[in-house]
């Protein structure tokens, strides 16, 4: 039973390294984020649960939030206020130059704060991930992540944070999966028994160790 356990955990192990492993790819390019961040988020919750470190999910959730916040910021309010900017100028003209260029500051700010508040929280869980797997690689990304957080408002911060999901990538990859072993030791209920083989003194035949009559000749035979 213990041996199937094993088996179970070393399997849960290589499945959950291998979902956050593709998340981190998916992660690194952005019409695939939401994807990837549900992917990271199931791998690093079996992993906490490998690891037996319910830090690893609960700061790393708190992560994922922020950055999936930050990135619907991307993905739907730039767009929004692109096109409210351009229909500003239009309508409003000089002006709607001024509104079109506040909206897009402040997307610019939300962005900003959740992407900060998203590496943080990472850069937290992938240290508790590198305390437990061994890998330094988690260290490295969550470095990455924190200072590409907040170099993103000069748009530096985007490469480092691409490089901090390589080495995500890596490290989720290079989890090593211990080796299998396991020892079996038989009870004493079901261990073989030696006795010495017992010989009628009249007649030579075999006999049974308890036995008090030869079979063959009838003769008593002497006591074991």
């Amino acid at each position: 039973m213990r041996f199937i356990e094993e088996i179970n955990k070393m399997s849960s192990l290589e499945s959950n390294k291998t979902l956050a492993g593709i998340g981190s790819i998916l992660l690194m390019f952005p019409f695939a984020s939401i994807v990837g961040i549900i992917l990271v988020f199931v791998g690093m919750k079996g992993l906490a649960e490998y690891y037996e470190d319910d830090r690893i999910y609960h700061v790393a959730l708190r992560g994922l939030v922020f950055l999936i916040i930050a990135t619907i910021a991307i993905a739907v309010m730039v767009p929004l206020f692109t096109l409210s900017g351009a229909f500003g100028i239009f309508v409003l003209g000089p002006l709607g130059v001024g509104f079109g260029l506040i909206a897009f500051f402040l997307v610019i700010a939300v962005v900003f704060i959740f992407y900060l508040l998203a590496a943080m929280n990472l850069r937290k869980a992938f240290n508790t991930l590198a305390q437990k797997s061994g890998e330094h690689m988690f260290e490295t990304a969550g470095v990455l992540l924190f200072f590409g957080a907040i170099l993103t408002i000069i748009l530096v911060g985007f490469v480092l944070i691409f490089l901090a999901w390589v080495f995500a990538t890596i490290g989720f990859f290079s989890i090593k999966v211990p080796p299998q072993s396991y020892s079996y030791t038989p009870s004493q209920a079901t261990a073989p028994t030696m006795q010495a083989t017992r010989f009628c003194p009249n007649c030579g035949a075999p006999q049974d160790p308890n036995a008090v009559f030869c079979p063959h000749c009838g003769k008593q035979l002497p006591p074991p």
